[in-house]
């Protein structure tokens, strides 16, 4: 343990916060002011049973860190255990470390917290749908109980990118095309994540990705945008100026892609001379996953990893994420051998030690672990989900009336297709379980025909019948379900898509990837990473569609999906079509 017998002014919770930073920023050794804009992972400092490890942590984090990655939700840990291991990483950075700093936990929460046991709520894109600010600032009030439990105080969300590109992946992460609902919907947000003015008891919110994501090249993810000036700032900067003046954002990320072929993550003329100059901004800016890495392997405009960092950091680039790479050693190589001015770097240490102090993480850096469980999936968190699940869903079509269904008159539905009877394709591409692709839900989720099933109770027959998958060409199923549809008073198709990551790819390894053996992994449709050429519905999804409308049975289509899909015939020949995004 590091014996300390010296008062230190940055350690007096009643001395002013700059005074603390300042004094704590006049302490540091050049590898501790560095370690702070760094992050490990929870790899560095846990055993494979999900204990904290002490010798692991000493040959990672001897000089502190900046942020742990995702303790939580890479690791898969429970609430609970989850909770000790962040008591016991900071207990070593406060007891065993020379400044006693403690560190800033990130995780993702676009639709809850993406971890083992938080609440799954809707994708975004349906929370826009429910054009309900409140009840969304409502969400996120209860997702910063579930994060403050286990003691992550920035989450990475929510995606203000505006999805003007359909054939893009991760429309399904935005809350659509409209500069004004994002700007509205990220505001509360935002101001349901931190707790007014006062940050004790707040989860940062971060705006992300700084900017014009949504329209990049061909629809394809970190390609090249190509946009004027005048579009770029009236449009795409829009919500980011309202959610910094309106919610005092306190983090931003940077984008992967390159504006006027200059890359987001080293340019100076946008994270500092339009985001702090422009727009007024004064807290950290953390990199999305690897895009100071490649600066050097996709963009090539750094001839190293030290050169990448170089370039991030003067740009105003605070924090490596999601681990130290091209910050840490080199980054203290290229001060020493003056690559780099000491003044960039206390710039970005004295930011994110601000944050800390704001926060209180310096006075109160322990959850207390008694009243974890309390907070996750309590019966209000469950309904507030219900209740966002069932105003995101939009009716497109209803023809003769055919919904509401006359509950008095109904003896008999036909339940069918891929998703009708499937709790993982409800789920969005950041809710834990589609994002790790677990092989089992990660917490309570209701499917389609579970939900049916406990609605109408016995007083209804429900004939079930799969029909087909999402992305295969097997018509073996359609027998089965055109005999459903048959015996049935009215059919139900629930068509669509499967939200994940399965596809995704490292840019800066492409060349070591056999694309093979990646397609046969791929079994997700949306999502980052699954980028398309066509808006259709994948496989022989609409095949089924147009045998169960032929059997003559009154059909309802219900998409399940991330995106606005093609659907002309079935817009023109099925009665009643609702549009139910990815209800979480």
């Amino acid at each position: 343990m590091v014996l300390n017998l010296e008062v230190r002014l940055y350690e007096d919770k009643n001395a002013p916060i700059q005074a603390r930073v300042d004094d704590l920023l006049k302490r540091m050794s050049l590898e501790e002011k560095v370690a702070q804009l760094g992050s490990v992972g929870p790899d560095a400092v846990l055993d494979k049973q999900g204990e904290f490890c002490p010798e692991k942590a000493i040959k990672a984090i001897p000089f502190g860190i900046g942020q742990i990655t995702r303790l939580a939700g890479a690791s898969g840990l429970e609430p609970l255990k989850a909770a000790k291991a962040a008591n016991a990483v900071q207990r070593f950075l406060i007891e065993e470390t020379r400044l006693g700093i403690p560190a800033l936990l990130h995780e993702e929460c676009l639709s809850g917290l993406m971890a083992k046991g938080g609440t799954a709520y809707p994708q975004a894109i349906g929370l826009a749908s429910t054009w309900n600010p409140d009840l969304v600032k409502k969400m996120t009030e209860e997702i910063r109980k579930q994060m403050l439990a286990i003691s992550a105080r920035l989450g990475l969300s929510p995606v203000l990118d505006l999805a003007l590109d359909l054939r893009w992946g991760r429309v399904e992460e935005t809350f659509g095309e409209d500069p004004y609902l994002t700007a509205v919907m990220a505001t509360h947000y935002i101001k349901g994540l931190q707790e007014g003015p006062d940050l004790t008891n707040s989860v940062l919110g971060t705006l992300k990705h700084f900017a014009g994501h949504g329209i990049c090249e061909g629809g394809r993810n970190h390609a090249p945008v190509h946009i004027g000036q005048r579009n770029f700032r009236e449009t795409h900067l829009f919500p980011y100026a309202a959610a910094i003046k309106e919610a005092n954002v306190k983090s931003v990320m940077n984008a992967y892609h390159d504006l006027d072929g200059f890359p987001c993550a080293a340019s100076k003329e946008l994270l500092t001379d339009i985001l702090r100059g422009e727009l007024g901004f004064d807290g950290i800016v953390v990199s999305d996953y690897n895009s100071i890495k490649m600066l050097h392997t996709e963009h090539q405009v750094a001839e190293s990893k030290q050169q990448a960092g170089v370039l991030a950091l003067e740009a105003g680039l605070d924090i490596e994420l999601p681990r130290t790479d091209c910050y840490g050693e080199l980054l203290v190589e290229a001060a020493r051998s003056g690559l780099i001015s000491m003044e960039t770097i206390d710039e970005a240490v004295r930011r994110h030690l601000q944050l800390k102090f704001l926060l209180g993480l310096f006075d109160n850096p322990y959850v207390n672990e008694k009243h974890v469980i309390e907070v996750f999936e309590t019966k209000e968190q469950r309904e507030l989900a219900r209740q966002l699940a069932r105003e995101s869903i939009v009716l497109l079509r209803n023809n003769d009336n055919l919904l509401p269904l006359d509950r008095a008159k109904l003896k008999s539905i036909a339940l069918i297709g891929p998703s009708a009877d499937n709790t993982r394709n409800m789920l969005g591409d950041y809710v834990y379980s589609a994002h790790v692709d677990s092989l089992e839900d990660a917490v309570p989720v209701v499917s389609i025909y579970e939900g049916i099933k406990t609605k109408l109770g016995d007083t209804v027959d429900i004939n079930y019948a799969k029909g087909c998958e999402i992305m295969d060409e097997d018509t073996s199923g359609f027998a089965e379900a055109i005999t459903a549809a048959q015996n049935s008073d009215v059919a139900i198709v629930v068509v669509g898509g499967r939200s994940g990551l399965s596809g995704l790819v490292s840019p800066g390894d492409i060349s070591d990837v056999d694309f093979t053996s990646i397609k046969g992994r791929i079994k997700d449709t949306d999502g980052e990473s699954h980028d398309r050429t066509n808006l259709g519905l994948w496989g022989v999804q609409e095949d089924l569609v147009k045998a169960i409308y032929e059997t003559g049975t009154p059909t309802i289509v219900v998409l399940i999906n991330g995106r606005p899909l093609a659907i002309n015939w079935i817009a023109e020949h099925i009665p009643a079509v609702l549009e139910a995004w990815l209800p979480g």
